[in-house]
């Protein structure tokens, strides 16, 4: 375009759909949609959009994740973004296919995106995170159990009795998965790096003379 933006998404403003059954679902699935991303569009489902051509090289869509295009393209590097308001046409035949299944399906696919721009590169921070937490509670509790036994209270009732001793065993079990979660997608993700490097240089070295 001539503002120079990656991407120009339509907005319908005026909007002739039902209120209950697709107008207020869809400010609130643009609302998440936004919050999430940081992209500041209204309306992120509408299918008028018009694109740079390399942004339609660069970025991948699969299932129904056309929803979400300008936040694939923001992921892929095209933050310049912009957004202008189109006429919507009121239906005249036929039923809408937006229902609850549809509303669902976008908030779990905007959850993916989500996931994989922030912690695809570095799922250690998430996983990793939530680990030591989980593995930290457990531990706190075992420690108590442990003094209350051995100072406080050495004649009470036996720890596989206590409900605390369940919570602490749980917790670090837990806390021990999620780590090793986060610690084997970081061998696939700089696995995956290491490939892309060995093709790159591969596809070098035949172009030379």
């Amino acid at each position: 375009t001539k503002e120079g933006f990656d991407l120009v998404s339509g907005w319908k403003k005026k909007r002739y759909d039902s209120l209950l059954s697709k107008n207020i679902p869809s400010k609130l699935f643009n609302w998440a949609a936004r919050i999430t991303s940081n992209v500041q569009l209204h309306d992120f489902n509408c299918g008028l959009k018009a694109f740079r051509n390399d942004v339609v090289k660069n970025i991948e869509v699969s299932g129904e994740m056309h929803r979400y295009i300008p936040v694939l393209a923001k992921n892929a590097g095209y933050s310049h973004i912009g957004e202008k308001v189109v006429k919507h046409q009121a239906r005249k035949y036929g039923k809408t296919k937006f229902g609850a299944e549809r509303f669902i399906n976008g908030l779990l696919d905007l959850i993916t995106i989500w996931f994989v721009s922030k912690f695809g590169k570095r799922p250690m921070h998430l996983f990793g995170a939530l680990g030591v937490l989980m593995f930290i509670i457990g531990f706190g509790f075992a420690l108590y159990l442990g003094i209350d036994k051995l100072f406080i209270n050495p004649f009470g009732r036996l720890l596989s009795e206590r409900p605390q001793f369940y919570v602490s065993l749980t917790s670090m079990i837990i806390g021990t998965q999620f780590f090793l979660a986060g610690f084997l997608g970081e061998i696939m993700v700089r696995s995956r790096v290491n490939v892309q490097r060995y093709t790159i240089s591969e596809e070098l070295n035949l172009s030379r003379p």
